[in-house]
């Protein structure tokens, strides 16, 4: 009774092991097939359909003024008064400012008298060749009647001419004091700034009192009227940029608002150390409130589009060494197809040019790396991997 006593514990122990392997055996068998080494990849998948892509190329700018007018004074001295300030509107002609004239004026008074001397001199001048004229013509008609010596009459004759160059003297005297009081003039008017076109007083870099050399800028005015976008794309999408191209633009002020521009020019110089090409864009309408000078902007600009060609997501294609790939499903297998592939949008859409047809179905995303030989199944999302 005992032998058999022993018999049954121990048959009892083995069916209770059992009992508690097979299913983990199972469990074990089960995560091996479905996460395991063993388990097939999930995928998602897509079918290529035949469309116009419509491709756009996506920039930074900044939003800058079109003419910058800097306004200076053309000769070193300082500055006596200033009207305006930084985002006062002008008018073209507007006295803004003015230098200190030191001395001007009081040269300008003495230009004058020195000018009203020279008149009165050309009158001088003036009388004495109109009677020096009647002299010599009375004196040759007495030397025509013999009424006079031959001495007289020449002396009267030297006397006219004397008269005839000291009247031309004094007329070349007072064309040149009226020339430099006229450059007097101007050099006391360009002591004044005055604003060359309508607009807005954006700097002011020096205060009355100081003392500023010629060129350089006491205010900076800009013409609101003529705002645009310095904008920056990279040069390996940009194909297709071109001047005339309508565009969308998002200020970092307004980001609920896509205001319309266009490309007004695309630069001969690009940046060769970001790699970028540079751009500008006028805004299609004056916007009010001007925005400030300097803004950081995102530019969309659409391009030309394109002929219906297959379209397949970005995210479908494989990069391996310097060939473009992706997996198409044929078959219940997934195959190996080298592609060609054309332009991007910006909505992750890329066109091929080669190697897939309508109807083909491609892996989009995987939840690990396939081969040929890998088993997979098809799942319409993958956490963490597809959108």
């Amino acid at each position: 009774m005992k032998a058999l006593s022993q018999f049954f514990s121990r048959k009892g122990r083995t069916l209770a092991l059992i009992v508690i392997l097979v299913p983990l055996l199972a469990l074990f068998v089960y995560v091996a097939l479905r996460s395991g080494p063993l388990a097939p990849v999930a995928i998602t998948v897509t079918q290529v359909a035949s469309k116009a892509l419509k491709p756009a190329v996506f920039g930074i700018g900044t939003v800058e003024a079109r003419y910058h007018h800097a306004i200076g004074p053309t000769a070193a001295g300082r500055l006596a008064r200033l009207d305006v300030d930084v985002g006062d509107p002008v008018r073209k002609g507007q006295v803004l400012g003015e230098m200190d004239p030191v001395d001007l004026n009081d040269r300008l008074l003495a230009q004058e008298a020195a000018v009203e001397r020279a008149r009165s001199g050309l009158a001088e001048a003036q009388a004495r060749l109109d009677f020096a004229r009647v002299q010599a013509q009375r004196y040759e008609k007495l030397w025509a009647v013999k009424s006079t010596s031959q001495e007289a009459h020449a002396i009267k004759r030297q006397e006219l001419r004397l008269a005839e160059v000291g009247l031309t003297t004094a007329s070349r005297e007072l064309d040149r004091l009226v020339a430099e009081r006229q450059a007097l003039i101007s050099q006391r008017q360009n002591l004044r700034l005055v604003a060359p076109v309508n607009g807005v007083v954006v700097k002011r870099d020096i205060d009355p009192g100081t003392t500023v050399v010629a060129g350089q800028a006491v205010l900076e005015i800009v013409d609101p009227q003529h705002v645009w976008v310095n904008a920056r794309f990279d040069q390996i999408s940009a194909t297709g940029l071109q001047q005339g191209l309508f565009a969308r633009v998002q200020l970092r002020s307004r980001r609920d608002q896509a205001l319309e521009a266009k490309v007004v020019r695309v630069e001969m110089l690009a940046d060769s150390v970001t790699e970028e090409l540079l751009a500008k864009l006028s805004f299609v309408q004056t916007l009010e409130p001007l925005p400030a000078l300097g803004e950081l902007a995102e530019v969309t600009v659409d391009l030309a589009p394109l002929p219906v060609a297959p379209v397949i997501p970005n995210a479908a294609v494989r990069r391996d060494g310097n060939q473009s790939i992706v997996w198409k499903i044929a078959n219940g297998a997934q195959q190996r197809v080298p592609v060609t592939l054309g332009v991007i949008d910006l909505d992750g859409n890329v066109q091929v040019i080669d190697g897939l047809a309508d109807g083909d179905v491609v892996v989009v995303y995987s939840d690990g790396a396939i081969t040929a030989q890998s088993p997979v199944r098809i799942v319409d999302r993958i956490p963490g991997v597809s959108p």
